[in-house]
């Protein structure tokens, strides 16, 4: 066929793209949309300006998923990824208070016992204290011993593998990259004195895209803020405080000067120590907050009673 019968290839290319982008959904459409002439505005800034376009016209009933477009579930993972790189090692980190590890002069059923116990594969080994991570077990390696019958070293930290050590203030996209060359699942979160701040497993990485993964082995979740009677609430320590403010139906006891996330260390701020069990504090709002359990490091658990308001005294 001559040069001058053949079809224009920007003609063909227009026009498949034009039967493509009419059957493979709105949201498509809109990140094709992202392409064109859009100035200074970063591909981060329009992608999710695409997705929140996309969510308005769903919830308003404009627009029907076609086959093939994301479902809101992707949506979700979608924006939760470009977000990701915004988190920090602290961030994703297990807390220091609820990390399980095993000292290292523990005998061997012991430290078996603990992997049994708490159905977790990796743990921690330090030594005197938990700011002395020395290595981590793999129950890999003890189910070895286990299922064969093998008696096992006299010294099981032979058996210790090493986990990473990342600072705080590392990217999670870094501690995974990390994770990824280095083929270990667990990174030990130290702080700006070397102590130990919390551990990272893949897992935890991997729940900032996709939700939170729970197997057979995790536990119903436990309420952290409970009423126990008219204007009384029980409340873990580690709870944030604007969700307290949610639950008890107060923004004001969120309302702090001091850079505090959480109600145990609005407690501390209050106390300016740490404040022992039996210690009530006022809050300016005029709730208090009473120190239920902990010990001389750190609060555990905590009781809310709110302000008396002026109309109560008065029908009183």
């Amino acid at each position: 066929m001559p040069d001058s019968d053949r079809p224009d290839d920007s003609q063909t290319g227009e026009s498949e793209s034009s039967s493509g982008a009419s059957s493979s959904g709105g949201l498509w459409n809109a990140i094709r949309g992202l392409f064109d002439d859009q100035g200074d505005t970063s591909l981060r800034a329009q992608l999710e300006e695409a997705i929140d376009e996309h969510e308005d016209e769903a919830a308003n009933g404009r627009d029907h998923p076609s086959k093939g477009d994301l479902s809101s579930v992707e949506l979700t993972m979608l924006r939760n990824l470009l977000h990701f790189s915004e988190h920090d090692a602290d961030d994703v980190a297990i807390p220091r208070k609820e990390i399980i590890a095993v000292e290292a002069t523990v005998p061997w059923k012991e430290m078996v016992d603990l992997f049994a116990e708490h159905g977790i594969s990796r743990m921690p080994v330090y030594r005197d204290q938990l700011d002395d991570v020395i290595g981590m077990m793999h129950l890999k390696d003890v189910f070895a011993y286990l299922a064969s019958g093998k008696e096992p070293p006299s010294d099981w930290t032979v058996l210790m593998r090493q986990p990473l050590y990342v600072p705080q203030a590392r990217g999670a996209l870094d501690v995974l990259a990390d994770m990824r060359q280095r083929r270990v699942h667990l990174a030990i979160v130290v702080d700006e004195f070397s102590g130990t701040d919390g551990i990272i497993t893949i897992e935890d990485l991997v729940e900032e895209i996709v939700g939170e993964i729970e197997d057979e082995h995790d536990e119903a979740p436990i309420e952290q803020v409970v009423a126990v009677d008219v204007g009384v609430w029980d409340a873990d320590a580690s709870v944030e405080l604007d969700d307290v403010a949610k639950v008890v139906g107060d923004p004001a006891l969120a309302e702090v000067e001091e850079a505090v996330d959480t109600l145990g260390g609005l407690a501390f701020v209050l106390a300016e120590e740490v404040p022992q069990p039996g210690t009530i504090l006022d809050h300016p709002s005029g709730w208090r907050i009473e120190v239920t359990a902990g010990d001389e490091t750190h609060v555990t658990r905590l009781r809310l009673h709110a302000p008396v308001r002026e109309e109560s005294l008065e029908d009183a």
